[in-house]
C-alpha cells in the first residue's frame, strides 16, 4: 500500500505538477540553455575537425561514438536532470553528429544537396514515431525511458541536419558570415511567431533548435578559418579550447544556481507544465 493511501490523502495537483518537474530529464528552456545551446554547436563543429586531423578520421569517430555512447548511458542513469551530465551528453551529440554528417560528406562522397533532406527525413521520422507513441513531442514530459529514448534520437538528427545544412549554405554561396546572417535571422522567425500566436510552443522550440546548430557551426567556422576563406584565422584548436572554457563557465553558473531546474520559483508562482498534458 502507497504511503498516500497510509496518511488518506493523496497529493494536490501543484505537488503531482512538482513531483513531475523535478523528475524531468531535461532543462527549462530559459535564455541560459539557448546560449549554451549555441555553444555545443560551435564547440563540436571544431573539435571534430580538431580531432579528424589530430588522429586521423577513423580514430576520432570511433573516439567520439566511444565518448557519445558512454556520455548518453550516464545521462540515462541518472533519475533526474542533473546540468554537467546533461550537457556534456549534448556535447557528445554534437561532436558525434557532425562527424556522422561528415562522414557521409567525405568518406562517402555524399554530397550536402543530398544529405540535408534525407536528415530532415530521418528527423521527421523520429517525430513522427515520438508522437504518435506518446502523442506529445514536448520537452517538459521527458520523464520515461521511452520518452527519453526519442528525445536523445531527435536531438541527434538535429545536430547532423544542421551540419548538414550549415556546410552546405557556407559551401554554396553565401559563405560564413552570410550563413551566420541567414540562420540568426532564421532563427528569429519561430520566436516572433510563436508571441504572435501564429505558432504552437512546442513546433517554434523544435525549429529553433535545429537552427541553433548551423547558426553555431558557422560562427565557430568562421572563427576558425583562415582569412583566405573568409575567417578571422584562429584555427580549430583554439576556437575549440575557447568555447568548451565558456560552456564549463555557463554549466557551472546553472549547476550552482539552479536557474534551468525551476527550483527558484516562489510558492506563490504558479507551475504550469506541459508535463501535464497527455
Amino acid at each position: 500500500m502507497s504511503t498516500e493511501h497510509v496518511l488518506g490523502h493523496r497529493p494536490s495537483s501543484r505537488s503531482r505538477a512538482r513531483m513531475a518537474e523535478r523528475a524531468n530529464k531535461v532543462p527549462e528552456v530559459t535564455v541560459y540553455f539557448w546560449v549554451v545551446k549555441v555553444l555545443t554547436t560551435g564547440m563540436g563543429e571544431t573539435a571534430s575537425d580538431f580531432l579528424a586531423h589530430l588522429l586521423g578520421p577513423v580514430p576520432a569517430v570511433a573516439l567520439g561514438g566511444l565518448a557519445f555512447t558512454a556520455s548518453l548511458a550516464l545521462q540515462f542513469a541518472v533519475r533526474r536532470y542533473v546540468a554537467w551530465v546533461y550537457w556534456t551528453a549534448i556535447v557528445m551529440v554534437s561532436v558525434f553528429g557532425t562527424m556522422t554528417a561528415d562522414v557521409l560528406h567525405v568518406a562517402l562522397g555524399v554530397p550536402y544537396t543530398l544529405s540535408t533532406p534525407l536528415f530532415v527525413v530521418a528527423l521527421g521520422a523520429v517525430f513522427a514515431l515520438w508522437h504518435a507513441r506518446e502523442r506529445t513531442l514536448s520537452i517538459h514530459s521527458v520523464r520515461t525511458r521511452r520518452r527519453e529514448t526519442f528525445y536523445w534520437a531527435a536531438v541527434l538528427a538535429t545536430f547532423a541536419l544542421g551540419t548538414a545544412a550549415g556546410d552546405l549554405t557556407a559551401s554554396s554561396g553565401p559563405g560564413y558570415l552570410g550563413s551566420i546572417a541567414l540562420f540568426g535571422v532564421a532563427i528569429a522567425v519561430p520566436a516572433v511567431a510563436h508571441r504572435a500566436g501564429l505558432l504552437g510552443a512546442v513546433t517554434a522550440f523544435w525549429t529553433a533548435y535545429v537552427l541553433t546548430r548551423p547558426l553555431g557551426a558557422s560562427i565557430a567556422d568562421w572563427m576558425a578559418a583562415s582569412h583566405a576563406h573568409g575567417g578571422l584565422g584562429w584555427g580549430v584548436g583554439p576556437v575549440t579550447v575557447s568555447w568548451t572554457v565558456a560552456i564549463l563557465g555557463f554549466v557551472g553558473y546553472l549547476t550552482v544556481s539552479r536557474r534551468d531546474t525551476g527550483s527558484r520559483r516562489t510558492a506563490r508562482e504558479p507551475v504550469t507544465l506541459e508535463a501535464n498534458r497527455p
